[in-house]
């Protein structure tokens, strides 16, 4: 099989030196962490147009009908874990039609999505449509850390109910940490907007798993998910999945133009959601980090160790992951393998050039070996470009493309226009 030692390939010198990282944490979950790109081991990723059997991979009719499938089933059972199908007994309450906002020039809509029969597990759809659309229209579906009524300026959204950290189910009466996002800046473009809250599909917490879509599928002996079985993240994509068997009945809805987006574990979800689920056409993948587009085996911030540590976000994956915590190089994939499971969709993914934990530069590399999936369709990726500096576009423009802003973990004011221009190119 043919390797790359790509640890020796991507050293560079001065993008994260010593000194913008001495001031930060030592150590997480008991285990130290690495900003040093010198102390990173070489490592080998295992080729991503290679069959396990050794067959390789030269043309697009292979990848889809061989190794694209043996990757997701990976990917599946030992990462994020097995979903079940969609359920028979899906249902919706659009309780708000067509609501005229933003001084006419869109129309609201609400949704109960029931994910059960009996009406206990659900979540609430909210969506804003341009109202001078001359047919369907494209969709930027936003899943968010807080309730509906928290991320948009509506006083007209139904306040909801979100979860404390501590596990408690409160009203989501008060505003929130997290800056609400502009509707404004989709509508003028012709593009829809829609949310959810991620809360309602699983709760994010050691305990969720009582309260969450999960217990409804545990058979009657079982308190837990088996190895192979779903995480958090997982339910979260298998939720979003029903968002979009919504948007397939919405006539207003152009449900072959959806574009996804997520910040942080919600970035992984969108990339397992799009990887999964071939009907989003675009996914918008923000500082997704270890467990996401940032290659697991540089080693560099955050790693497997840190994140299935039991005393932090085990449940989010398949118990099988946290087995690889100390063989990580026994891994049958990697980061850039999760990347090319999108091609040929658009894939952006988003960064901070501070985020040293989210590694920005393991972001790119995952990028960079993910492109030869998409080149098999004609595809373009970062190609032999370096990796670009804070605030520089020259990646956007392609199909598989990367943006890394100036600042740290999350999404910052400047980075939307940035999104909307990558939205009027692919979706």
């Amino acid at each position: 099989m043919k390797t790359k030692l790509l640890a020796i390939i991507f050293l560079t010198t001065g993008f994260m030196a010593s000194a913008q990282t001495e001031n930060l944490p030592k150590t997480s979950a008991g285990f130290p962490i690495n900003y040093n790109e010198a102390a990173i081991p070489a490592y080998i990723l295992p080729e991503v147009l290679t069959l396990y059997n050794g067959q390789k991979v030269t043309d697009a009719k292979t990848w889809l009908e061989k190794r694209r499938p043996e990757l997701i089933k990976s990917i599946e059972e030992i990462q994020f874990g097995k979903m079940p199908p969609p359920p028979t007994d899906l249902s919706f309450d659009v309780f708000d039609k067509e609501t005229k906002v933003l001084e006419g020039t869109a129309v609201r809509r609400q949704v109960t999505i029931y994910l059960t029969k009996d009406s206990t597990s659900k979540m609430d759809l909210l969506i804003y449509l341009p109202t001078n659309a001359a047919g369907p229209v494209p969709l930027f579906f936003n899943v968010s850390f807080v309730a509906n009524s928290q991320t948009v300026d509506d006083p007209g959204v139904r306040i909801g109910d979100i979860w404390t950290r501590e596990g408690v189910k409160i009203k989501a009466d008060q505003p929130s940490r997290f800056p609400k996002i502009n509707i404004n800046q989709f509508i003028s473009e012709g593009i829809g907007f829609a949310t959810v809250y991620y809360g309602d599909i699983e709760p994010d917490f050691k305990e969720g798993l009582k309260f969450g879509i999960r217990s409804t599928y545990l058979k009657p002996e079982e308190t837990t998910p088996k190895d192979d079985e779903w995480g958090a993240i997982s339910a979260w994509s298998w939720g979003l999945s029903r968002a979009m068997d919504y948007f397939e009945h919405d006539n207003h809805i152009d449900n072959s133009r959806i574009a996804l987006h997520g910040v942080s574990r919600l970035g992984k979800t969108v990339l397992w959601t799009g990887a999964y689920d071939t009907r989003f056409k675009l996914v918008i993948a923000s500082v997704s980090g270890e467990g996401g587009a940032a290659i697991t085996r540089r080693d560099y911030g955050e790693n497997i160790k840190h994140i299935t540590d039991t005393s932090r976000y085990y449940y989010q994956f398949a118990p099988a992951y946290h087995s690889y915590a100390t063989k990580v190089d026994s891994l049958p994939f990697d980061a850039h393998s999760l990347v090319a499971l999108m091609a040929p969709r658009a894939l952006l993914l988003q960064t901070g050039s501070t985020d040293y934990w989210s590694d920005p530069k393991g972001e790119f590399i995952g990028a960079k070996e993910a492109q030869a999936v998409y080149a098999l369709f004609g595809e373009t990726g970062p190609g032999n470009a370096s990796m670009p500096a804070a605030g520089d576009m020259s990646l956007v423009f392609n199909k598989l493309g990367y943006y890394m802003h100036d600042g740290g973990h999350g999404t910052i004011p400047s980075d939307w226009p940035v999104f909307i221009t990558y939205l009027k190119k692919f979706l």
